[in-house]
């Protein structure tokens, strides 16, 4: 495999478990790998310190992945015409590998990003039913890709000009964190998807003027306009009401027990968890925008 003129990136904190797979994987087809660390208080710095072409930059983490992904494209040298975001946990498919390779120099001007098919891995299971494929912006060239930071889930890549394209093969998103930190995690997500939710609803920033889904990809735009429909039903309901489709209606229960606890702790639980915290905060507060914001960063500390 041929270094490519592509530089990737990598935002860390506390990815020992991960950060040598996936470095393994990306090294050698990048020029450069960028590891943005939080900081860690783990050996993830010193495993990315045995491979030669891995930069590590200590930055302190801004609240979001957007922010931080962001923060690098600003401050970091990137010498190559491609960037590639991966996470720790993530890896690109040896048929994917050979796709970039044999058509990334062959790209005429105007494609300036690249969407990638994402597969998730659950319980060493893949989870081929239910949301499969996952269409996300993962590669663009220097300059032209961006993350909306105001965004505090969602983070998808918005080309400032040009088209993308889809490649045939996927990357996995492969966790190994044991089910309770797996689950831990999501609560965390699920304050950030509600405060999204109450910021789209009462527009808590000011900013819910601009246009989200300029640059977008074709599926992200079209998984935009679905949460705000979804966002518009009952609450509760509809995160029922989401398992059902992903369980049955696209054929989750095809996966087995793993496909069953995915599709249970992603579609149903955790959708719950969010309308949970979007309850609780309408109680204490009403339609109080101020106190909305108080409230969200005293309980979930995160500051709009």
């Amino acid at each position: 495999m041929n270094k490519l003129d592509l530089t990737t990136i990598i935002l860390t904190y506390n990815e020992e478990l991960h950060i040598r797979r996936c470095l393994e994987n990306v090294c050698p087809i990048s020029k450069k790998v960028i590891v943005v660390d939080s900081p860690s208080t783990d050996s993830t710095v010193e495993i990315c310190k045995e491979f030669e072409n891995v930069e590590v930059v200590v930055h302190k983490y801004p609240g979001n992945q957007a922010e931080q992904f962001n923060w690098a494209l600003d401050n970091v040298e990137i010498s190559t015409e491609w960037v590639l975001r991966i996470d720790a946990d993530e890896y690109l498919l040896p048929e994917l590998m050979e796709e970039i390779e044999a058509k990334l120099p062959t790209l005429p001007k105007e494609v300036t990003g690249i969407e990638l098919k994402r597969r998730h891995i659950f319980m060493d299971r893949w989870v081929k039913h239910g949301v499969y494929p996952v269409l996300i912006m993962r590669m663009f060239r220097k300059g032209m890709g961006r993350y909306d930071d105001a965004r505090l889930m969602d983070e998808h890549i918005a080309l400032k000009e040009g088209r993308s394209i889809v490649l045939n093969n996927d990357f996995c998103d492969h966790s190994l964190i044991d089910l309770g930190d797996y689950c831990r995690k999501h609560i965390n997500y699920a304050q950030r998807e509600a405060c999204e939710v109450l910021n789209d609803e009462f527009n808590l920033s000011g900013g819910n003027d601009r246009d989200k889904n300029g640059g977008l990809g074709k599926q992200a735009k079209e998984k935009h306009y679905r949460k705000n429909d979804y966002n518009k039903l009952p609450l509760f309901w509809r995160s029922f009401a989401y398992f059902c489709y992903r369980y049955i209606m696209r054929g989750g229960f095809l996966d087995g027990k793993e496909g069953f606890l995915f599709a249970f702790i992603q579609g149903w639980w955790y959708r719950a968890m969010v309308d949970g915290n979007i309850l609780a905060c309408k109680k204490a507060c009403g339609e109080d925008k101020e106190k909305m914001k108080v409230f969200i960063k005293n309980r979930w500390n995160i500051s709009l």
